[in-house]
């Protein structure tokens, strides 16, 4: 959790007092991005210590900001370095800053550039003019998807946790199984478990615009719902005892409540949501989830019993 490089003025090749002076955040991601964007180039980069925080979301939070910004011009001795008083933030850094008040303390003049680093090397080029194409911030499948993989690790990791404390449980109340009883005994689980992982941490970000529904969670809860139909409908052939009756119906609650769990991580890193939004959708949200997962619950438990 310390992905971060250390606040400060950087060269960039070998930059000169003419230089452009870039801006960004000291998350490793975003420093490395910026770097990667621009071969060949001699510039300076100037990093602000935003926790580890990515541009966008500490513009948010305050700490790519007005104040961090003007200090850390004062600290690496910034005005000494270069004859030109220009600087280059990232557009998204714009709701932390106010050009006017870093105009006031320090001279420098504020200019916003492309939303993407790799427009960056265009933006130079053409005299520090941006495109429409550059200031718009688009949120297509492949911007989706290649979000996937750091949810879906962490969701699995949960995954685990949960399906070998239902087997423990499944152990305590049924001793004369045995460890492996108990394991084979929770195989269903193990699926519903994957089922509800697949539905809201993968096919949720990847169908997102096609999903009914405003809130993220409840297109995870919609997807998490028709994934319990199919997990019932598979298992129940023939009749069933009161036991997997209640094991099924347990399911039924759990898949859409983790489903719509997982869908809303991804709130933070959409074009498609706000704060205000996000807030007012956990209000209703959460409580039916943690209601749904405690019914889940409730009925797995009971269904060891019987």
């Amino acid at each position: 959790m310390r992905y971060t490089v250390e606040p400060g003025l950087y060269a960039l090749g070998t930059p000169d007092e003419k230089s452009p002076v870039l801006v960004t955040a000291n998350y490793k991601l975003s420093f490395d991005r910026l770097r990667s964007a621009l071969p060949d180039r001699n510039l300076w980069i100037l990093v602000l210590d935003t926790k580890g925080v990515n541009v966008w979301c500490s513009a948010g939070k305050g700490t790519f900001g007005t104040e961090e910004l003007v200090q850390r011009m004062e600290w690496s001795g910034l005005a000494r370095r270069v004859s030109h008083r220009l600087l280059i933030l990232p557009q998204l850094a714009a709701p932390g800053v106010a050009a006017h008040e870093v105009k006031r303390r320090t001279g420098f003049r504020v200019i916003y550039g492309p939303i993407r680093a790799c427009d960056l090397p265009r933006f130079l080029d053409q005299g520090l003019q941006a495109t429409p194409e550059m200031r718009k911030k688009t949120f297509g499948l492949r911007e989706r998807i290649v979000l996937i993989p750091i949810e879906l690790v962490t969701a699995l990791k949960w995954g685990w946790i949960l399906f070998f404390a239902l087997c423990l449980i499944r152990f305590i109340i049924q001793p004369g199984e045995g460890w492996m009883g108990a394991l084979e005994r929770n195989l269903r689980s193990l699926a519903a478990i994957l089922t509800a992982i697949l539905s809201g941490a993968v096919l949720t970000p990847a169908l997102l615009p096609w999903l009914p529904g405003r809130a993220f969670s409840a297109k995870g809860g919609i997807l998490g719902f028709l994934a319990a139909i199919g997990l019932t409908w598979s298992w129940a052939e023939g009749s069933l005892t009161a036991a997997e009756g209640l094991e099924l119906l347990a399911w039924f609650f759990l898949v859409p409540a983790l489903s719509a769990f997982l869908a809303m991580n991804f709130t933070g890193a959409s074009t498609f949501t706000s704060l205000s939004g996000v807030k007012k959708e956990m209000r209703w949200a959460v409580p039916l989830q943690v209601a749904a997962g405690a019914l889940g619950l409730l009925s797995w438990l009971g269904a060891q019993f019987l």
